[in-house]
């Protein structure tokens, strides 16, 4: 992608942004209109100048074009149609842990390619990444040894999501493991009932294409008071009876979201959608996801 292109697209996309504000105030007016019509009721007065405006483009709309849009909707307007493409890397000068680390994580996203960092700089891991048509760039990072940081950029425009990741265990570290597959897992998302755990939800689940239905691999990402837990299983029927044999595969670990930017991880201007700010309000416990 060339840079007047990737900077016409970004601007596009701002553009699209800024206006969401009108359209959502024009959906609730069209959508007043309809309450009063169907309930045989007079028009609210708010909308009494704009009722023969509205009306038409009410008369004009599909089950599709009246829904409200936002720019999250254009963001992943290509899921489900086209499988995603992951990019799995790490910080500079990883440890032997962290590689091992970014190599499980490339087995358990289907189509994920891992690369080693080397000198790359985020401004052309990014280039590269979109050169090479991927959809997403992982990165994993560590403090001494210890992978404690998890980076989801979503490409062309983001947005990029930043974790914290505790209790790491490795495939190798987990007894009696399940063998790895390569089938597209089924996920399994729990515990994201706001509109922000909505949010977060797209991001991890869009990182993995559709699987078949006779799929016996799942993931799970398993929100409780804020900390997701990641899990990894597969499953197999003895015979033809009807019990199932489940197995984790690995790794696990648990995350916490802290950021989501409204762009890619190179673009230093881009604005915050939302920030974990832990010592506002600490004396009445908040849930955010």
């Amino acid at each position: 992608m060339s840079v007047r292109r990737q900077v016409r697209l970004r601007k596009e996309y701002l553009y699209r942004k800024g206006l969401e504000g009108n359209e959502r105030a024009q959906y609730e007016k069209k959508a007043l209109i309809r309450r009063a019509l169907a309930d045989g009721k007079a028009l609210p007065t708010e909308v009494r100048g704009e009722e023969e405006a509205l009306r038409h483009e009410i008369e004009l709309e599909d089950d599709e074009t009246a829904k409200v849009r936002s720019h999250a909707d254009d963001e992943y307007a290509q899921a489900g149609h086209r499988d995603p493409r992951v990019c799995v890397t790490t910080s500079r000068e990883p440890s032997s842990r962290l590689k091992q680390f970014a190599k499980e994580l490339k087995l358990i996203v289907p189509n994920a390619q891992r690369i080693n960092r080397g000198n790359y700089k985020v401004s052309g891991l990014i280039d590269a990444a979109r050169q090479n048509d991927f959809t997403d760039v992982v990165v994993v990072q560590e403090t001494r040894g210890e992978p404690d940081g998890l980076l989801v950029c979503h490409l062309p425009l983001g947005p990029t999501a930043y974790f914290t990741l505790s209790n790491c265990v490795l495939r190798h570290d987990i007894p009696n493991r399940g063998t790895m597959s390569e089938a597209y897992p089924h996920m399994i998302l729990h515990g994201f009932s706001t509109a922000l755990g909505a949010r977060t939800a797209d991001i991890l689940k869009y990182l993995f294409p559709v699987p078949k239905p006779e799929s016996k691999r799942a993931i799970t990402f398993a929100n409780d008071s804020d900390f997701i837990s990641f899990r990894h299983h597969v499953w197999e029927r003895k015979g033809g009876s009807k019990e199932v044999t489940l197995k984790e595969v690995g790794p696990r670990f648990e995350m916490q979201l802290y950021q989501i930017k409204l762009g890619t991880v190179d673009q230093l201007e881009a604005d915050n959608e939302w920030v974990l700010r832990p010592y506002m309000n600490s004396a009445k416990r908040r849930r955010y996801l």
